[in-house]
């Protein structure tokens, strides 16, 4: 099982601007270091905790400072965007990188984004599959280009001058394009399954219970299963809040106590999910009541937290119920302490994630 970084991220608001994305580039750095396979990053305009206002931005001034982790958008948030400008940018990114580079692309699920971009009360997935089809026409098509829309209309026909490269677009490092990933929300995600039959690759969020991620690996077989296609569990990728301390006691504070940075991320994420009428992400079952949905229950149940043998064992656990996956996706949290917040990542990479694949290994042959 490879292992991979993912940040929104999430701040407490009253921090430096300048200093939290110092911080969120060295985590990226870090992982480059301890050699996790990708680091995607996401992005939004309206809030002040979650900062990063444009990810292929943050992802180009990590160019030069990283090596191998490949880095993925996390997401595009497509309909606030124009599809000429996402192609461009995306193109000249891949290039930078060469090749070193994941399109991660989604609807945009934040409200004050969609109000602010005048989204709101728009058919947003509709806007999100026509940005996504204008950009792959874009990329794999001829010039001059007239591609026509509900919300886009995109033309170069008029100003087409091919002997000196008007009206053509920069195509992607990677060829076609690079690769494709979304992030798999709802339970039972019937998007999941029209993303597979288009080959696109699938992160279920970690603020998913682990029944709710388990759903998504049928839908995601029967896209494939559309496309003619078998699905491998190894194109998986499964998030999850995972904080790894050297003793129990530090696990506890910092991971699971109500003023630890796990805690704020989750009550900043409960206030907005709770709030548009998805409180059923946090829930065991989804008879459980919306008064059930506790800040104490959904750190209980959604941080991972303990030594290496204790992650160990509840990262076994939640795969049983998941079923396999290929990429174990940890996600990034305010460096409230940063010195527990590395630590964290260098125990995780270096003994959780050995060990987890020794025992992931030893239980495939004992089944043989």
């Amino acid at each position: 099982m490879d292992y991979a970084y993912f940040t929104m991220p999430l701040h407490p608001f009253t921090r430096d601007y300048t200093t939290t994305l110092k911080e969120d580039r060295a985590a990226v750095q870090l992982a480059d270091k301890l050699g996790f396979a990708e680091a995607y990053i996401g992005e939004h305009v309206t809030d002040r905790a979650e900062t990063i206002t444009d990810c292929a931005t943050f992802i180009a001034s990590l160019i030069d400072s990283t090596s191998r982790i490949k880095l993925g958008t996390g997401t595009v948030n497509l309909p606030n965007n124009h599809p000429l400008q996402v192609a461009g940018t995306i193109a000249m990114l891949d290039h930078l990188l060469e090749g070193r580079f994941m399109f991660g692309i989604s609807p945009g699920g934040l409200l004050s984004d969609a109000e602010g971009f005048g989204n709101l009360d728009n058919d947003r997935t509709a806007m999100f599959v026509e940005a996504i089809n204008h950009i792959l026409a874009l990329w794999t098509s001829e010039p001059p280009f007239e591609l026509k829309g509900k919300y886009w209309n995109i033309s170069t026909r008029k100003t087409f001058i091919p002997e000196i490269g008007q009206g053509m677009v920069v195509l992607p490092y990677q060829k076609p394009h690079p690769p494709i990933v979304v992030t798999v929300v709802a339970p039972f995600s019937k998007g999941v399954v029209s993303a597979a039959e288009r080959g696109w690759l699938p992160i279920s969020a970690n603020f998913l219970q682990p029944k709710w991620v388990a759903s998504h690996w049928p839908m995601y077989a029967e896209g494939r299963a559309k496309a003619d296609a078998k699905a491998n569990p190894k194109d998986w990728r499964v998030a999850r809040s995972i904080f790894v301390a050297d003793d129990e006691a530090t696990a506890k504070r910092y991971g699971k106590g109500l003023d630890g940075p796990y805690a704020h991320y989750f009550k900043s994420l409960m206030r907005k999910l709770v709030a548009n009428g998805r409180a059923e992400l946090f829930k065991t079952d989804r008879a459980q009541p919306d008064s059930a949905v506790t800040l104490e229950f959904v750190i209980d149940t959604l941080v991972i937290a303990g030594t290496v043998n204790s992650v160990v064992d509840q990262l076994l656990s939640f795969r049983e119920t998941t079923g396999d996956f290929g990429t174990l996706v940890y996600a990034g949290h305010d460096w409230k302490d940063e010195k527990f917040a590395r630590r964290s990542m260098e125990l995780f990479a270096a003994e959780v994630m050995p060990r987890l694949n020794r025992a992931i290994g030893a239980s495939a042959a004992a089944a043989d």
